[in-house]
Order: structure tokens, then C-alpha cells, then sequence
């Protein structure tokens, strides 16, 4: 999942809960913060840019991903951040996980009763066969992949607006629902956990409906939504709570409140006056670390290990990154030890030598590429590019967020390649639309700084194959940001993923990473940690540097603030 910082995400940033992509898991998370919390009150988030969409067939990031978690459900969920296994996979509008068949190609479910939206209609499997087949529809479909590659459908199929009915899914009755996959998936729990696989009204949601709009299953509906400003939730009185094990809902209201600077929301928290006694919001910046080490302020400050991957992508159709020297010369040349003090220093961000971050199960320790003190090896670099005749250099266009973090990182990287007479010339797109626009392969440059979070840490099945097989390329919400497509790449991730041990399948992932970074479709880049300071009001605030777990969150006393 774009961390979208990736998998990010709205952005990774974007939401404030971490971005940087794909859905994000709880091995990044820290120890809870204050007293438990207790029903009602307004809960607030502080926020640098607008969630990219509400739509959750559209959006996948790791922020806008614990804001669906408020307002949709689905068959099945990552349980709560505070469980004892908070990665675990659970039923959510399910009795239970799915039941497969002895060849592993139908998967069933039986709904719980007393499900419904948040106009009181009731929720059945019709209603969630449409919900989910909208994740094919060519144009709104651009959210989370895996109903698509692992659900059969025809080729033609373009989901329920132009094609009816998914021919793939199965509604015997209303409590269930029988899918048919292209080939045996065992993680299918892990797929209909993903944020596209929620339920809708027969009929609604099409084209822009749900761009500014939503039909809520979960704990809350939305009151109002002014883009790029506000976005205020209010209790859903259709959710019963007797149904969702999961979230606790204590809040009585959230508030999101929209385009602030990164610095503002920082100061707001140090002064803790008023609402923002009841606040949260993403990580610090870099400059406000020394501040919060304050005997007043230490307290509440929070941490988290990184879980996600923060990379150069290299667009590997265009030249000169169509050759693999040129990407691995910019693997050499990467000065890591300067982004790490660009990002903050070793207290929030560690540098990067592998896709998959040392959090997630499978990883490998390598380094491919070393410097003798992570400075760079601009020589080894230059070696390579003069072997294939651009020993003068060439120049080439980077896409970054308008963020200062990400700007503070591609300077770094300009100064770095400047050293082998490489000219970086930077693109900043707007953080609400940077996803889409690098997900667009006919609007991305060159290379773009993104980030990347497994959708589940079960294994590390869904942290390096989607971004790089060939066969998952597409016209939008692409992940594949090097557009590889290589045939030994391709053909060993469909031999792992037939593994049926998983531990022997997890160093197998660890060795494919291995393998991918040989051909250098990216430059791994920081493995960015997390520090944040909660309100001090706030209760049992579990941070992520994935996705937070917003459906715990609650205020010690609802009537402060």
C-alpha cells in the first residue's frame, strides 16, 4: 500500500496518521499513551493536506485507510491496535474468517445479523457483492488491487455500472456470499480486509457520487465534508455495536481539520489550549524533536518503529533509466546518511538498503550497493555510468509531494547526484493529488520519492511483488511506479506465492527482494520512524507509522476542551 509515508496513501502525510499505498500493519506501533478512555466527546486530527479520497474504491494509503476503518466495514479487518496480535486478520461483518474449499478456489461467508447502513436499510451479501465488484470499475476502481487479481472475472469485466452482476461472486441468500478465485490465494481473509471491500446500496456510487459523499456501514456517517478544510463525523445510530468486536467508537464526533502547516500543528499540540487538548495528528517535525524532550512535554510524546519503506522509483520505460547501470550508478550514488539527517536524524529514520524494512516478516539483511559510510560511493557510480557512455551526466525530472519533509529529502538527493553530473530537476505536486498522479503512468516523470507499507504483515507477500510485476501495471492507480516487467522477476513471485509453508515462503520473499534490487527498479531510500505527541486528553493512543488504529481512540475526560 502506497505509504502513501508509502503504500502513500490523501497521502501519506496527507492523512497525518502516516502515510506511504498500501494498508499498514502494527509492527511500527508504540506503547498506548494516558488513562483509559470513556464515551463521548469530540475527537480531533490535525492535518497538513485533504485525504484523497472518501471513496474507499478509489483511495488505499495508509491515513485515508484508518479513516475508512470510522465509517465502512467489511467482511473481515486488521483487529484493533490494541489486541493481543494487532496484525492478526478477524471477522468484522462475518461470523467468522472465510471457509475454502479443498481445491482453495471458493471461499464462503456467512454474514451477522442485524447489519446496516446508515439510512437503516440493511446490509446483505447483495449489497456487498456490489459494493465490492465496484473495485472493477475502470474509473473508480483505482484503489487496493488484490480483489482484482485474485477474484475470477472476465476479462471485460468493468464492474457493476456497465457489466451488472460479478459473475465471480455468488449471493445464494442474504447472509452469504461465495467468491471463486483465479487460482488458490490462502491470505483471501487478508484480501476482502482491504479497504475496497465494504458494502453499498444497489445502484449507488457511481461516477462523483461519492467523491464528496459517503453511505456509511461503521460507527460513524459524515456531517460535513469541506475539501481541502473540515471534515466533521457524527455517530452512525445504525451501528450496533453488538455486531463489531473491533471498534470501540468512544468518541461521540471527529473532527479533521484540514491544510495546516506541519509547524502550526506542532506548536498547537506543544500548547495543548483549548480543542487540541483532544487532539492527534502525525508525526513531529524534524524541528520540534529537541522541543518536546521538555520534562512538561516528554510525557506524552509516543513513538513507533518504521514499517514502512521510503524509495526512489526509476521509471524504467523512459531512458536513460531503461538501463539497469544507469539505476543501479543512482543505488551507488544516494548520499542515505544525508537524507537520514534531512529527515530528522537517527531518531526518525534509519537508512534504507532493502525494500522490505526490518519490521515486516521475510525480511533480509543486504546491502547491494554499500558506501563505506553510507555517504554514497560516487566513484562505483560514475564507473557506471561511463560504461555506458554518460560519463557527462544527463538530467531528469523527479515528482515529490509539496511537503517540507519530502522536499528537505530530494534536495539531499540533488546534491548527491550532482557529484556524477546528474541534474534532478523537481516536480512538486500538490499532496491531496500526488498519488494519482504518480499511479498515472502517462502523468508520471522520470522517478518519483514515494513510499511503500505491506497490507498485511501476516507475510511479506504484499510488500515487494506489486511493486514490481509487469503483470499488475495499469493505466491508473498503478504501483508499479518502475513499470518493470520482467519475465524471471514475474515468474518467482508466482512460485512463492504457491508456497504452503509460510515461514520457507518468508525467506524466500527476503531473497527475492535480493533479486529485484540487482536490477535496481528503485533506490531504497529511509526507513522512517515516528514520534508523536498526542493531546493531553487523549487515551489509549497507539501510533503507527502504517495506519493508526483510529477506532480505539477515546478522550480520558469527554467533557475537556
Amino acid at each position: 500500500m502506497l505509504k502513501k509515508l508509502t503504500r502513500a496513501p490523501a497521502a501519506l502525510v496527507a492523512a497525518a496518521l502516516l502515510l506511504t499505498a498500501c494498508s499498514g500493519q502494527n509492527d511500527g506501533a508504540g506503547d498506548a499513551a494516558g488513562d483509559d478512555p470513556v464515551a463521548g466527546g469530540t475527537m480531533h486530527m490535525l492535518q497538513n493536506a485533504d485525504f484523497s479520497y472518501l471513496d474507499p474504491a478509489r483511495g488505499w494509503d495508509g491515513g485515508v485507510n484508518a479513516f475508512y476503518r470510522l465509517v465502512y466495514r467489511g467482511l473481515t479487518m486488521q483487529a484493533s491496535g490494541d489486541a493481543e496480535d494487532p496484525n492478526a486478520i478477524v471477522p468484522d461483518m462475518a461470523e467468522s474468517l472465510g471457509t475454502a474449499s479443498e481445491d482453495g478456489l471458493t471461499w464462503t461467508y456467512t454474514l451477522k445479523d442485524g447489519l446496516k447502513f446508515d439510512n437503516g436499510d440493511p446490509i446483505t451479501s447483495a449489497e456487498l457483492e456490489f459494493g465490492i465488484s465496484r473495485a472493477w470499475d475502470p474509473e473508480i476502481g483505482i484503489g487496493s488491487p488484490w480483489l482484482k487479481n485474485t477474484v475470477e472475472a472476465p476479462a471485460d469485466y468493468a464492474g457493476p455500472y456497465q457489466s451488472g452482476d460479478h459473475p465471480g461472486i455468488e449471493t445464494p441468500d442474504e447472509h452469504t456470499i461465495v467468491f471463486h478465485l483465479v487460482k488458490p490465494f490462502p491470505e483471501f481473509d487478508s484480501v476482502l480486509a482491504q479497504p475496497n471491500a465494504v458494502p453499498f446500496p444497489i445502484g449507488t456510487g457511481a461516477g462523483d457520487e461519492f467523491i464528496n459523499d459517503i453511505i456509511a456501514s461503521g460507527p460513524y456517517t459524515l456531517d460535513t465534508y469541506t475539501p481541502g478544510s473540515l471534515i466533521k463525523l457524527v455517530r452512525n445510530e445504525h451501528w450496533d455495536a453488538a455486531t463489531d468486536d473491533v471498534r470501540k467508537a468512544y468518541p461521540d464526533a471527529w473532527e479533521f481539520e484540514i491544510g495546516l502547516d506541519g509547524a502550526t500543528i506542532d506548536e498547537r499540540l506543544m500548547a495543548g489550549q483549548g480543542a487540541d487538548v483532544n487532539a492527534i495528528s502525525g508525526r513531529i517535525q524534524p524541528a520540534t524533536l529537541a522541543r518536546i524532550q521538555s520534562p512538561d512535554l516528554a510525557d506524552r510524546v509516543e513513538t513507533a518503529d518504521a514499517y514502512c519503506t521510503t524509495y526512489m522509483g526509476m521509471n524504467t520505460t523512459k531512458a536513460p533509466f531503461d538501463q539497469v547501470e544507469v539505476r543501479q550508478a543512482m543505488n551507488y550514488a544516494i548520499d542515505r546518511a544525508s537524507l537520514q539527517t534531512a529527515s530528522g536524524g537517527n531518531q526518525l529514520a534509519d537508512p534504507a538498503t532493502t525494500i522490505t524494512p526490518p519490521a515486516v516478516n521475510g525480511h533480509k539483511d543486504f546491502d547491494l550497493y554499500p558506501s563505506d559510510d553510507g555517504t554514497g560511493d560516487p566513484d562505483k557510480a560514475l564507473e557506471l555510468l561511463t560504461s555506458v557512455g554518460l560519463q557527462d551526466g544527463f538530467s531528469f525530472t523527479l515528482d515529490i509531494r509539496s511537503q517540507p519533509a519530502m522536499q528537505a529529502q530530494a534536495e539531499s538527493i540533488q546534491q548527491a547526484l550532482a557529484k556524477i553530473n546528474v541534474e534532478v530537476v523537481l516536480n512538486v505536486i500538490d499532496t491531496s493529488t500526488y498519488y494519482e498522479t504518480i499511479g498515472t503512468p502517462s502523468q508520471q516523470s522520470d522517478a518519483a520519492i514515494t513510499g511503500w507499507c505491506p497490507d498485511w504483515a501476516s507475510s511479506a507477500s504484499t510488500m515487494v511483488p506489486p511493486l514490481v510485476d509487469g503483470r499488475l501495471i495499469t493505466d491508473k492507480g498503478n504501483n508499479n511506479l518502475a513499470q518493470l516487467n520482467d519475465e524471471g522477476v514475474n515468474a518467482r513471485i508466482d512460485e512463492i506465492k504457491a508456497m504452503t509453508d509460510l515461514d520457507a515462503a518468508n525467506v524466500a520473499w527476503g531473497e527475492f527482494d535480493e533479486q529485484v534490487m540487482g536490477l535496481a527498479p528503485m533506490a531504497p531510500l529511509l526507513w522512517e520512524k515516528g514520534v508523536f505527541l498526542p493531546g493531553e486528553n487523549v487515551a489509549n493512543y497507539i501510533p503507527n507509522t502504517s495506519m493508526t488504529d483510529l477506532t480505539i481512540i477515546g478522550l480520558k475526560d469527554p467533557s475537556a476542551g
